[in-house]
Parts: C-alpha cells; structure tokens; sequence
C-alpha cells in the first residue's frame, strides 16, 4: 500500500491529541520527517487549538480518497461530523462520542484502501465508560472492529517499542490480584505465535528471539516462591521451542532489562501490564510507541495519556506520536 496516506484518530479531543498533532507537523515544517497523513475529527477543535498554542497552521479539509500532497503548512482533517467542546482538560459525553467516532472513521478507511495504517491519538478510557464504552481499552476496541470487517476473530496483542526495547505484556488491563487467575499456557503460547509472525512480517525479523518474563520474584526461585512458572510458563516455553520459535524463559524481571542482557533478544514477554511498561517507558518515555500486534491492519499511538493537566499550555511533546507515524509507514510498507 505504498503512497497511501495514514488515517490519524485524534483522540480525546480535551487532551493533548490535538497539541501533538498540531506540534508534529509544525516539526514537520521545520524539518522533522513526517509520512503523508490526514487526521479523523472535529476540524474546529484543531483551528482551535492552534490559535490557543499561537501556531500558523492551516486546517484543509479532506475527503476519502482524495489525493493528498505533502504540505507541511496543512493538516488534512476529515471531519467526521461529530462537534466536540475540545476545552483542554474538560472532557463532556459529547467529545466522548468525538472520540469513537474518529477510531471507527480511520479504521473504515483502512478497510476501504483509503489508508495505509491507523495512528490513534490518545483517549481517556474512564470518559468513555460514561459515554457508554464497553471495551476495556482502545486496544480491545480496534480488536472488536477487526472482527467487525474480517468476520474472523482477532485476538489484539500490545507491544511497546522503543529505540532500546521492546515489551508485550500478555496480561494487559486487569487487576493484579487477577493476573495469576488470568495467566495460562495457552495465553502465552498464542501471544508469543503472533509477537513472532508480526516480527517478521511487519519488522523484517526473520528469526526474532524472544525472551520471556517469569511471574514471580526471581521467576518462582524453582517453585519457592510460586509455582506458576513451574506449572504455566515452563510448558509454554517448552511448547514454543517444539515449534521451532527462539524463546528463553522464564527470566527474572529483575536483571532481564539491563543493558547487557537486551543484547540476547528482541522483545520481552511480560505477564503483567506494568512488568511490561515500566521498563519500556524508563528506557523510552519521549519516543517509544504503542503498537498493536495481531490485527489485519497496521495500528500504532504515542506512549502516553491524555494529560488533560498540559493540553491546551503547549508542553505537549510531539515526539512519541511522530515515533510513532514513523513506525506505522515503516510497518505498513513490509505489509
């Protein structure tokens, strides 16, 4: 799908979505690489926004289809029909609908060959809740409209890639008194098949190493300190190897994330959201991104929140989501 542009969600049209929209193509216009895109929203919010960040940037109008010409002086937004308030840090029901209705309109235009890759700005899940979301996180929602167009199923994984490593957690928004209940072989077997066939097809891996994180302080120390390495992780370590994928594990959280022993693989398979995120964010805050392994489509987003405290001020950095449209046309060029 060469030369067809990136469909961008804004996101939470209350948060700092439109500040590093608005922020990357200005780097844009100063030089910084940025693949063609046109973004999905409330166009009104961004002519908004880039009055209150005193930045001269035109909002053009975009529709489906239409040929899209490099200007770093432009942002093609499609407007998808939903006005929002967009009052930085003060998100209402109807900015709520803004936001949904921006994902469901760039994954459309995937379906349609109208995109390449979808680039999601991010979103406040707990607003969206009250808005009547249902999904626990917009990982499971892209994962739902993929089955929506496929009619097959899709099981979502989530990996955060930064210069320095990469991280999936197989467990991801749940408690963490769950997480142990939740953990299976069968769990981790299936991640690690898709974090493997999306490696090499989507990365250009062609045999990528993978090692594997235990649950528990020192992986289990043999059964001492927890048995679910001995009776969930070892059987599935040993299922991946018979079929002929690189893996090594259980590992200690602990000392796998050093400098020296990233050297040995090329993504790390946690069991817990933060096992999985706190050491990707430590090594990789400003450029890591959010990708989303196991769809039919190429699907990244900035590594951060909302941050209703900054929208709007202009602290926002643009950095990850530039990473991060970067990431999408690499991907969806291998695809």
């Amino acid at each position: 799908m060469s030369g067809t542009p990136i469909a961008v969600s804004m996101g939470d049209p209350c948060g700092i979505g439109p500040d590093i929209i608005l922020k990357a193509w200005k780097a844009s216009a100063d030089g910084t690489e940025l693949p063609n895109a046109f973004v999905v929203g409330d166009p009104e919010v961004l002519r908004k926004r880039a009055e209150a960040l005193n930045l001269t940037i035109t909002i053009k109008q975009y529709e489906s289809g239409m040929p899209l010409a490099r200007s770093d002086a432009q942002i093609p937004v499609l407007d998808h029909g939903v006005k929002a308030s967009g009052i930085p840090g003060h998100p209402t029901h109807e900015d709520a609908v803004c936001t949904i209705k921006a994902i469901d309109l760039a994954v459309d235009a995937i379906s349609h060959s109208l995109a390449s890759a979808v680039v999601t700005c991010p979103i406040n899940k707990d607003v969206l809740y009250k808005a009547g979301f249902v999904h626990p996180g917009h990982t499971e929602y892209l994962g739902a409209l993929a089955e929506q167009q496929t009619g097959k199923r899709s099981t979502p994984v989530m990996m955060l890639a930064g210069p320095e490593l990469r991280t999936v957690p197989v467990t991801i928004h749940i408690p963490l008194q769950d997480v142990s209940e939740v953990l299976t072989r069968s769990r981790i077997v299936e991640t690690v098949e898709i974090v493997a066939n999306d490696l090499k097809d989507r990365f250009g891996i062609d045999d990528p190493r993978i090692a594997i994180a235990g649950l528990n302080p020192h992986a289990g120390e043999n059964g001492s300190i927890g048995r679910e390495e001995l009776e969930i992780v070892v059987p599935a370590v040993e299922a991946l190897k018979a079929s002929g994928i690189s893996v090594q594990g259980p590992l200690p959280a602990d000392t796998m994330f050093h400098a020296s022993a990233r050297k040995a693989y090329d993504v790390a398979i946690c069991m817990y959201h933060d096992q999985a995120l706190i050491p990707a964010k430590m090594l990789g805050f400003d450029d890591a991104v959010n990708v989303t392994l196991g769809l039919p489509f190429v699907r990244t987003s900035p590594d951060h929140g909302t941050a209703y405290d900054i929208a709007g001020s202009g602290l926002a950095n643009p950095s990850s989501f530039i990473a991060a449209m970067n990431l999408a046309a690499e991907m969806a060029e291998r695809s």
